[in-house]
């Protein structure tokens, strides 16, 4: 039996071996399905639940049916063909022995909203809290939130939630970068959105990671190592076994993710770490393309006068070298955190930049949805021009103050960019912005090799956007 089959035989199986054959004797739904839900429109839509081994269950849902049968294990899944969004609120029934019937399930796009204490920080504790929660009445966005921070050695196929309608009552504790992140979809596109939140602070990336993730990526053998001899490094595992395995595989269009600072000692390594994530995720979720865009660390800790940085620099570069994977993205607030607050307040930017990814890339909007993000080198003599995608309509210098839309600085000089001599030592470097690139220089370095920018913990005078207003992802080129 491979490792994966070991760790994630279903919990429910062991259990219907001891019990008597009437312990599903009553059709049930997985507590992921219920009133007010979303489902995912134009993808198979899954439901499943437990009934006597045997029995059969019928699903309908907007004119459509299917059937199947309990295994022996009481486990039952219909699969329902795609449905377009269509604005009606729809009843759902699953009728065996009983029937259970669901109302005002609506079709639209569901996100699923992960990650560590900046996902989990609720709109409460946000900027203009009062403000925001008393907006915060959206009958077209509707809320699932995995409660409790449950972790075990097994999967729990309870996901404990229940799903509710966008309030000033029910969005206080929810996930700010998550209902930010709704709210610009839900008003661009004008479809019902569906909001899953499964969080939990402190937490490493490892842990939320099936270990079918680790098996794809050779890069992490010792923790698939580690897992063989029941030894699961980094609590590899425990934490998806508890917040995440309930969900699956429901339909979804993505996940946006906010977490790292827990792995910020892990440095470049963290790229294969979320490569892992990311392809665990895709598999236990049946979706080879779930769209996936995480945060980039803010800026945080006091400022770093050393050049070649250090730091939260290498772990924000492997979130960065990670969107070399398909169908990722990647919002940068280098530029709105909080030097002495690791919890930067401002999540209402957070959720809008993840938004700009989701609408060009899955909605294919026509819009600037990134900062410049590092591209090339080219070594020109004494100096290095830095080549950019994203740049849009182009480059500028930059300040973003609270909420504010990022005004531009003309005339103002580049900062945070170093350059690396023959001898592999760093400078800090002048830098200006020539067209759709940055040329790099330090007049005593004659013969240099690579460029670094924003690679400290804080790189706090950080000024390079585009016209959009996006800044610049942190980088170093070696």
């Amino acid at each position: 039996m491979s490792i994966t089959h070991r760790f994630f035989a279903p919990a429910l199986l062991a259990a219907s071996l001891l019990a008597p054959s009437s312990a599903f004797s009553d059709v049930t739904l997985s507590k992921v399905f219920g009133d007010h839900m979303v489902l995912q429109q134009e993808k198979l839509i899954r439901i499943w639940g437990t009934a006597a081994a045997g029995e059969e269950v019928t699903v309908e849902l907007a004119g459509k049916s299917g059937s199947a049968k309990a295994g022996a294990d009481g486990k039952w899944r219909v699969n329902l063909p795609a449905l377009k969004a269509d604005g009606k609120a729809h009843a759902m029934t699953v009728k065996g022995k009983n029937t259970i019937t669901l109302n005002d399930v609506l079709l639209g796009e569901v996100w699923i909203c992960s990650g560590q204490s900046n996902m989990e920080w609720s709109v409460s504790n946000s900027l203009n809290p009062k403000e925001e929660i008393a907006a915060a009445d959206h009958a077209k966005i509707r809320l699932f939130n995995v409660p409790g921070h449950v972790k075990g050695p097994k999967p729990t196929d309870d996901p404990r939630g229940s799903w509710q309608l966008c309030s000033p009552k029910s969005i206080p504790g929810f996930s700010a970068a998550g209902y930010f992140f709704g709210r610009e979809l839900q008003k661009t596109l004008n479809v019902p959105i569906g909001l899953i939140g499964t969080n939990w602070g402190g937490t490493r990336i490892e842990p939320w990671t099936p270990v079918v993730g680790f098996e794809q990526v050779p890069e992490l053998n010792d923790y698939v190592a580690s897992i063989e001899a029941g030894k699961p490094k980094g609590g590899a595992v425990q934490i998806y076994n508890g917040m995440v395995h309930g969900l699956i595989p429901l339909g979804a269009r993505g996940v946006i993710w906010y977490q790292g600072e827990s792995n910020a000692r892990d440095g470049l390594r963290y790229n294969y770490l979320k490569e892992a994530l990311v392809k665990g995720w895709r598999n236990v979720f049946e979706n080879d393309e779930l769209s996936f865009y995480w945060v980039q660390l803010a800026d945080y800790q006091q400022v770093n006068e050393n050049p070649a940085g250090g730091g939260w620099g290498p772990v924000r570069e492997g979130q960065r070298r990670a969107l070399r994977l398909p169908h990722t993205g990647m919002a940068v607030i280098i530029d709105i955190g909080n030097a002495r607050d690791i919890h930067p307040k401002n999540k209402q930017d957070v959720g809008k930049r993840l938004a700009l990814w989701a609408l060009a890339k899955d909605y294919k909007k026509d819009l600037v949805y990134s900062g410049p993000l590092y591209k090339g080198m080219k070594k020109e003599g004494s100096k290095i021009r830095i080549e950019f995608d994203s740049v849009g309509s182009g480059l500028i210098t930059g300040e973003k103050v609270g909420l504010e839309p990022t005004k531009e600085l003309k005339g103002a000089e580049l900062t945070q960019f170093a350059i690396q001599d023959g001898a592999n030592n760093w400078h800090w470097a002048k830098a200006r912005i020539d067209g759709a690139s940055v040329v790099v220089w330090n007049d005593e370095v004659k013969d240099p090799k690579h460029v670094r920018f924003g690679y400290q913990s804080n790189p706090d005078t950080i000024n390079l956007y585009n016209k959009a207003g996006l800044p610049a992802s942190p980088f170093t080129t070696d």
